[in-house]
Parts: C-alpha cells; sequence; structure tokens
C-alpha cells in the first residue's frame, strides 16, 4: 500500500496531474448531485422509501442547526447537509472493490477542513458584517486576539486530522486483515467502517455547525435596549 501522504498521478489533463481521489470525489459528486435532481422532481406526499430516508436525513440536519445554533436551519441548511452527505458517501466508497474512499487522502481532508474555515468567516461577516467578524476575536478581551485567532487555525487543522486519521486507519485495518486471512473475515470490519464512516460524516457535519455558530453569534450586534417611558 502506497503512503497515505503522497498519491501517485493517474494521468495528466494538460499540467493538472489526475489522481484517484480526484476522479472519485468528482464521480461521486455527479452522481450525489444527479440523484438529489431526481428525486427532487419526483417528490409525493406518499414517499416512496428513498425519499422518506432524504426526508430523515433533512429533518435531522435541521434539528441539529437548531439544537446547536438555535437558530432557523433555512440558511445553513445548504451548506451543512452537503457537507454531511458528501462525506458520508465517500466513507462509504471503501466498499467499492479497489476504491480506496477519497477521504482517506489528505488532500481531501484538508479541502473539506478549508471549506469549514472560509464558510465560518463567511457566515460571521455576513451576520455581523466586517467589523463585527473582527470584533469577534477581542471578545473577552483584546489580549484574547492572538489566541482566538490561532485557535480558530487549529481547529480547522483539527478537522483534517480526525477525518483523515480514522478512515484511514479503517482502510489499513481492512487492507491489513484481507491479505492475512482472506475474503470473508474482514467482513464485520467492514461493517464497522460502515459505522465508523457514518459517524465521522456526523462529527464533521456537526464540528462545522459549532464553529459557525460561534462565528455568528459573536460577531452579530447586541440587540439594543430601548428606555421605558416612565408613566405621566
Amino acid at each position: 500500500m502506497n503512503s497515505p501522504l503522497t498519491t501517485e498521478a493517474m494521468f495528466q489533463l494538460g499540467p493538472v496531474p489526475i489522481t484517484e481521489p480526484i476522479l472519485v470525489t468528482w464521480a461521486l459528486m455527479v452522481l450525489l448531485a444527479a440523484g438529489g435532481m431526481t428525486v427532487s422532481r419526483r417528490l409525493s406526499l406518499v414517499p416512496s422509501s428513498l425519499q422518506a430516508a432524504l426526508e430523515l436525513v433533512v429533518v435531522t440536519v435541521d434539528g441539529q442547526i437548531r439544537e446547536t445554533m438555535q437558530a432557523e436551519p433555512d440558511d445553513y441548511r445548504a451548506f451543512i447537509g452537503t457537507l454531511f452527505v458528501f462525506i458520508l458517501f465517500a466513507n462509504w466508497t471503501s466498499l467499492v472493490p479497489g476504491v480506496e474512499p477519497p477521504t482517506a487522502n489528505l488532500e481531501t481532508d484538508a479541502a473539506l477542513a478549508l471549506l469549514v474555515f472560509l464558510a465560518v468567516i463567511w457566515f460571521g461577516v455576513r451576520a455581523g458584517g466586517v467589523g463585527g467578524y473582527l470584533k469577534s476575536f477581542a471578545s473577552p478581551s483584546v489580549l484574547m486576539i492572538p489566541l482566538n485567532f490561532v485557535e480558530s487555525i487549529t481547529r480547522t487543522f483539527s478537522l483534517l486530522v480526525r477525518l483523515f486519521g480514522n478512515i484511514m486507519s479503517g482502510v489499513f485495518v481492512i487492507g491489513i486483515v484481507l491479505s492475512l486471512a482472506g475474503l470473508l473475515v474482514p467482513i464485520p470490519l467492514m461493517a464497522l467502517d460502515l459505522l465508523t464512516g457514518a459517524v465521522q460524516a456526523y462529527i464533521f457535519a456537526v464540528l462545522a455547525t459549532v464553529f459557525i455558530a460561534g462565528a455568528v453569534n459573536d460577531g452579530r450586534p447586541a440587540p439594543t435596549k430601548t428606555k421605558e417611558r416612565a408613566p405621566q
């Protein structure tokens, strides 16, 4: 097995090297986009099993956003939901023979963590403006500005390391057991890998929600208090 820190190019597309994680990622994005458009055009009051499963995902994401952010999920559902669904199916591509999940690749996880980092800035600025977002780094004191800035970097790095470590370790364990014990023995480990993939997708999405909630709530201007008039 090759080093997880290096990825060999399968072919060149002009000056751009195309690796297996890139192909799997783009194929997964195309399939999810096509599947989403197909299902959304066939919605009915009596849902099919597929529609019911997708509605359960939407309801779960909405409930998590409401619980974490104390806000309506309309503005955040698209990003958080897409992040969760993509990571979930990316982790589960390990079931396809000969395919290594793109989340077992360092570059894919770094791109996902970078998206969360940029989303935190975007939602924070949209909630309180540039000034309000920058002021959030001075909470609770201006002395905390360096530490709050470093925290925004390190928590993004922790997302990358957590997802990469858990998915890559599952790939290694299944590969080692498969090479030593044959085809049937790793089946329980593959089932465990499915559970791990779902849990890691959930944790990644929840942490992204928590980070966005912190930026939105800290950057949002405090409500002004109206003075009550004294009775005449």
